[in-house]
């Protein structure tokens, strides 16, 4: 299964338990280790173990390979690695804190110029 299609049945999976603001990010001309992330934000905590053990149930049925879930002990953020595709569900408190989606985009931009 190609990167292209992990990502529609993750999208598919995520808008079937309802999260919000799914977003895809391109990262692989930032790093080698993977070449998408999703980021996706859920309403509460049972939202977000939801999300996350519905994209491993498809991805699974697919025939993807789930590498590792973190998270799941709290809640507030999981990721769940799909190889070259790694998927964030988050609370919206933790996404707007940690802003994956415009730290991964344009890295750049984190860098303070040194002139």
């Amino acid at each position: 299964m190609n990167s292209k299609e992990l990502i529609t049945i993750v999208i598919d999976a995520l808008e079937e338990i309802k999260a919000h603001d799914i977003d895809v990010v391109d990262v692989a001309k930032i790093t080698s280790m993977f070449e998408y992330i999703v980021i996706a934000s859920a309403d509460s905590t049972r939202q977000t173990k939801a999300l996350a053990g519905n994209v491993q149930e498809k991805v699974k049925a697919a025939g993807g390979k789930i590498y590792s879930v973190e998270g799941e002990q709290t809640g507030e953020w999981l990721l769940v690695d799909l190889g070259d595709v790694i998927v964030h569900i988050m609370l919206p408190a933790i996404r707007d804190y940690y802003n994956l989606k415009a730290l991964w985009s344009d890295p750049a931009a984190s860098i303070p110029n040194s002139a």
